[in-house]
């Protein structure tokens, strides 16, 4: 059904999982995309009621209703976007797949080895025979992949961020020494009510998490040496700090002889030269500077003491980080404008 579809018609797009954050990004974004048309919202909860019912921000702007699951009412759509828990997505994805083309932005489908998904998820794959697949859903760097696939893994958030600052430099370091040192705001851990989420335990607290077993580690590592042939390993370490948006990571490497910061900034700008999502500064980012946008920032210093180069990049965790991404892979697979939807400037404050 894809080798046919003409263009100049409107595509028809649905969304499953509403309810949490990215979801919520996914339907402002789509409402407003103008080739496409969202003719299908769907949750397990809330079935029946307008979204702008349940988010009165959306009264007047988008009154769509949230429909029950419906795998027949899927298989109608041009793209799926599945919004849903890890572990969940896949059930439905397989279901569908040959049907619809599919952008997943749970983990899923990030990872190649069903072993390994089951490791890190402790959960059995039960969609493996779609698993292989499944291509990673990094723009920049899996592009023409990205325009073939009919089911796509969108990135973690905090794998993005990392990604898109070690990549260019991968083949000047020491790949099985770098560090990743990444802080997030709250809004990555999800809308729903979990234990140390309270305001009362994230306000004026900065606390790290999961270190040395984060999810994303066997995703940014799998990613990382597909790109650069070589065996890649990170110490991962993701911090939680109380903002609600926004994802800064700092990336330690080392590299196998002197560089310098211009030779760097020149290695980048080359490297992203197409990708009109990614922005090289030629001082450190802030959040500030992507707050509400698609965009990544990096910069770099090179500590002339040790050799080390340190990278930063910053992202929006909900935009670039999960639904903006996700339109950027459609974009890419319907053979759009890549940046259609995608450039409103960053708010501050």
């Amino acid at each position: 059904m894809f080798a046919g579809f003409l263009f100049f018609k409107m595509i028809s797009a649905g969304i499953v999982g509403i309810t949490g954050f990215a979801g919520l990004e996914l339907v402002k974004i789509l409402s407003f995309h103008k080739d496409t048309v969202l003719n299908y919202i769907a949750s397990r909860s809330d079935v029946g009621k307008k979204l702008s019912d349940i988010y009165p921000q959306f009264k007047g702007l988008i009154d769509i209703t949230v429909e029950d699951i419906d795998i027949e009412r899927i298989k109608n759509l041009d793209v799926l976007f599945l919004a849903l828990p890890h572990t969940v997505s896949m059930d439905i994805a397989k279901q569908v797949y040959g049907n619809v083309k599919i952008i997943d932005l749970s983990a899923d489908f990030r990872l190649s080895n069903a072993d390994t998904y089951k490791t890190w998820y402790k959960k059995e794959h039960l969609a493996q025979d779609i698993l292989k697949e499944a291509v990673y859903g990094l723009c920049e760097i899996n592009r023409k992949q990205i325009k073939m696939s009919t089911l796509t893994a969108n990135p973690g958030c905090y794998a993005t961020s990392v990604i898109l600052a070690a990549a260019p430099i991968l083949k000047y370091i020491d790949t099985k020494n770098i560090i990743a040192d990444s802080k997030s705001g709250v809004s990555g851990a999800g809308r729903g009510v979990k234990e140390g989420l309270q305001y009362c335990e994230v306000n004026e607290n900065f606390k790290a998490y999961s270190v040395c077993n984060h999810r994303h580690t066997p995703e940014i590592e799998e990613f990382l040496s597909k790109i650069s042939n070589t065996d890649v390993q990170l110490i991962f370490s993701p911090h939680l700090i109380p903002m609600q948006r926004g994802i800064l990571s700092t990336v330690y490497v080392q590299p196998k002889n002197p560089i310098d910061k211009e030779y760097l900034f020149d290695l980048y700008e080359k490297f992203y030269l197409n990708s009109p999502f990614v922005r090289i500064s030629k001082g450190l980012p802030s959040t500030n500077n992507v707050k509400g946008s698609n965009f990544c920032d990096i910069g770099f210093e090179v500590d002339s003491r040790s050799g080390r180069v340190v990278i930063v990049s910053v992202i929006d965790n909900l935009i670039k980080g999960a639904s903006g991404q996700a339109v950027q892979n459609m974009n890419i697979m319907f053979n759009l404008n890549e940046t259609e939807g995608l450039m409103p400037y960053p708010y501050y404050p």
